[in-house]
């Protein structure tokens, strides 16, 4: 899968798992913050989107940390993901 394909596949999936109805992937910037400014996500859309890593992706991340670093945008997701895919 290419990492443009992965990042609209990774929207699709944040909409959905987060119940955003009034956004649409082409709404969402690769590289905008995913919490705070950009979607505006607090830390429960970030235990979703943990979720989300796990059930879709077989990802289980178990530091905070990292997982802020991950989190940071659809791009820093996608990254992470083809990362974890090819190790």
């Amino acid at each position: 899968m290419t990492i443009e394909a992965l990042k609209q596949q990774l929207k699709e999936q944040i909409i959905e798992a987060l119940n955003l109805q009034d956004t649409r992937p082409a709404d969402i910037d690769d590289n905008a913050p995913l919490f705070g400014e950009g979607l505006g996500l607090d830390s429960i859309d970030s235990l979703e989107l943990m979720v989300l890593l796990e059930r879709n992706y077989q990802i289980k991340v178990e530091d905070p940390r990292e997982g802020r670093k991950i989190l940071q945008s659809v791009q820093s997701m996608a990254e992470f993901i083809l990362a974890q895919q090819l190790a």
